[in-house]
């Protein structure tokens, strides 16, 4: 998804359709990652997030994001502390084993199950063993839940073309890579989840 259209105005939007929930759930487990020394950030937007991590780390981040604006926004924000690369996720080369971090901030809810699970395939192979994985994500858990999840996806493919129409499962597809979930935490009755992975010792 290329949020071009959008970027000037993603952080208006987002805080009238949630206020600061979404900035709390990103944020939920930095202190847990703080002592990453490279991280891989996927598609986070405007920069808000990638401000706080490198604040909070004193490793290396590289952000990749499709949308030029965005990439322009987290630059005005964060300046030269991060490595900026334009690109789709899907297809950028990616080195072995070369982050203990990853973040994907409400980015996997922008794919379908095979380009997701291709996606996290790859994204894992660059991952170092016992690397973590922050994820922020909206779920379907209920009725309510669900309206609010179809009327994001009714809007963002308005705006922006996206194609996805529902949510996948992400976690069946982590833990196919050897990621456990250590930390979990829910708002908005369930809508919004902020979950912290480790990969097992040896894991690939």
């Amino acid at each position: 998804m290329n949020c071009d259209p959008i970027a000037r105005w993603y952080r208006w939007l987002e805080y009238l359709a949630f206020g600061r929930a979404l900035e709390r759930r990103r944020n939920a487990f930095l202190p847990d990652v703080a002592d990453a020394r490279r991280a891989l950030v996927l598609g986070e937007g405007d920069g808000r997030f990638l401000a706080r991590l490198v604040a909070a780390m004193r490793g290396a981040v590289d952000y990749v994001d499709l949308s030029a604006r965005m990439l322009d926004l987290a630059r005005s924000r964060c300046g030269g502390q991060i490595h900026y690369i334009a690109g789709d996720a899907r297809t950028i080369p990616l080195r072995e084993s070369e982050y203990d971090l990853i973040v994907t901030h409400f980015f996997l809810d922008c794919f379908d199950e095979p380009d997701a699970t291709a996606l996290i395939r790859r994204v894992a192979a660059a991952a170092k063993p016992q690397s973590r994985w922050l994820i922020s994500e909206f779920r379907d858990a209920n009725w309510w839940s669900h309206l609010s999840v179809a009327s994001l996806y009714w809007f963002f493919r308005i705006a922006t073309g996206l194609k996805t129409q529902r949510l996948i499962d992400h976690r069946p597809l982590l833990r196919k890579h050897g990621f456990v979930l250590v930390k979990s935490e829910q708002a908005h009755a369930g809508l919004l989840v902020s979950e912290l992975w480790r990969r097992a010792s040896g894991e690939t």
